[in-house]
């Protein structure tokens, strides 16, 4: 649980929670801002290879795969999977903290709702 997204103002955050909360501002630095995230992993195992920024991300995943195949890897090259856009942050987090969470989150993904849009309860139900 080292690292965690957290959302603020449509954006998706990176923190390291090891890093101690600033003495002045009582927050921690944070270690990336993006408006959207991406997840590679591999599809077999779930593990998580990288995380940040699609275009980052999807660059690392491409040269990964050219690297692989070129060793005779095909069949590793292929397990490489990128997953991006606004998940929910929850999501997220559980990938990077629950081994193989991705594998299940995958078979999930178009179920999954936008995760910029925050639940709320609806204002024209009152509590009884």
């Amino acid at each position: 649980m080292d690292m965690q997204y957290q959302l603020k103002a449509g954006s998706y955050y990176l923190y390291d929670m090891r890093e101690t909360p600033s003495a002045v501002t009582g927050e921690r630095r944070f270690k990336l801002k993006t408006d959207t995230v991406a997840i590679a992993f591999d599809a077999h195992t779930g593990e998580v290879h990288q995380h940040g920024s699609p275009t980052r991300i999807q660059s690392w995943a491409a040269m990964t795969r050219r690297r692989l195949r070129a060793a005779g890897a095909q069949d590793m090259a292929n397990d490489i999977v990128v997953v991006s856009g606004p998940l929910p942050v929850e999501e997220i987090n559980k990938c990077l903290w629950i081994s193989g969470y991705c594998r299940r989150m995958l078979k999930r993904l178009a179920t999954l709702p936008h995760g910029k849009l925050q639940r709320t309860a609806e204002p024209w139900r009152r509590a009884a």
